[in-house]
């Protein structure tokens, strides 16, 4: 009805952000009033169909789900460079994922004593340990293999193994390195700037070395070509996220099926705006196979919808920040409270849900 009343395709009239809270407080209510957890209730409206404005209206009477109600991995950013840091880092995130973890609570577990582990690292090494706003660790480094040489050496030293327990998950932002035309500039670093095909062969140079399972924005939002090129020669040994190429958007996202760009998208509820189209780009992925990873922002809230919507849609993967700030703690203890309350039943998505050679 919003998205009708609105009639734009940004939703300029009404106001994206005021339509998501619209949104989100009804589908709370709608929980409230049939007397069910927002988790269980966002599975049935999952399991219902297609509610775009239209089409078949889901009322909540329909299958319960697609599947079994799934805890997500933990994405868990724990380093930060690019806009995020003031260092000679380009790249933007540096995650961890314990995919060997037999539960979400020991997931969240082994995440936050690697990143206490990596504030000790640093401490010792006389760099800062002052967090960014996604709770990672933003230091002055020295260059793009030190941030990820950080973080292994963080989780050696906390008992896990790299590439068994635990694997590193990359967020480059490489639309912030664009400098059009297929170019991209290391501004930060001083490197030699590079080709879309040099890009692409950075990632595989790395992935040789390092215990990579997911890259996400890996290109800029604007090179479909090349983000072609990297799906068709990496897509096989590696998650490849698009965040900004397809913005949680069904439509985008249909062209990106079409034209095999990618093997996973992020889902953001506040980059397209309302919980039912949010679910639309959810089933569209999980059709076509791609992976699904749902994602807070960079400016947060303690709301913890997301949480909940990881696990009605068992999307398998979840992007929340570090182990630090409450905007961020909040989900990780809504995530608790649900596996709490599932008991036996609740299911760790493990590295089953990362549709990659290392699953």
């Amino acid at each position: 009805m919003m998205i009708a009343l609105d009639g734009t395709p940004t939703k300029s009239r009404l106001g994206a952000n005021a339509i998501l809270a619209v949104s989100m407080a009804a589908v709370r209510a709608e929980a409230a009033s049939a007397r069910v957890p927002l988790y269980r209730h966002i599975a049935s409206l999952y399991g219902g169909g297609d509610s775009r404005p239209g089409r078949a209206a889901d009322t909540g009477t329909g299958p319960e789900t697609r599947g079994p109600l799934i805890l997500p991995v933990p994405m868990m950013n724990i380093l930060n460079g690019g806009a995020h840091a003031d260092s000679s880092v380009d790249f933007q995130e540096f995650m961890v994922m314990p995919t060997g973890a037999r539960s979400f609570g020991e997931a969240l577990r082994i995440g936050d004593e690697i990143f206490q582990t990596l504030r000790g690292i640093l401490k010792s090494s006389g760099y800062s340990t002052g967090v960014g706003d996604e709770g990672g660790f933003a230091p002055s480094l020295k260059s793009n293999r030190e941030a990820i040489e950080l973080v292994l050496d963080a989780i050696g030293k906390a008992g896990v193994k790299a590439g068994t327990d635990v694997f590193v998950a990359l967020d480059p932002a490489a639309s912030e390195l664009s400098a059009g035309k297929g170019r991209y500039t290391f501004k930060k670093s001083g490197e030699p700037d590079r080709t879309s095909d040099e890009m692409v062969r950075l990632w595989e140079d790395w992935l040789r070395q390092y215990p990579i399972i997911s890259i996400e924005d890996g290109l800029s939002e604007d090179d479909w070509p090349g983000w072609k090129t990297f799906t068709r020669e990496l897509g096989g040994r590696v998650q490849l996220v698009g965040d900004d190429i397809f913005v949680t958007n069904p439509e985008i996202l249909e062209r990106g099926i079409a034209e095999k760009v990618a093997n996973a998208i992020l889902i953001k509820l506040n980059q397209i705006g309302t919980v039912s189209e949010t679910l639309d780009a959810i089933r569209m992925a999980h059709d076509a196979g791609y992976a699904t990873i749902i994602s807070h922002r960079s400016g947060e809230t303690e709301d913890s919808t997301i949480a909940d919507l990881a696990v009605g849609t068992a999307a398998g993967q979840i992007k929340t920040g570090s182990a630090s700030r409450t905007d961020r703690i909040c989900k990780y203890n809504q995530l608790l409270r649900i596996e709490e309350e599932l008991g036996a039943a609740a299911v760790f998505a493990g590295r089953t849900r990362i549709r990659v050679a290392y699953a």
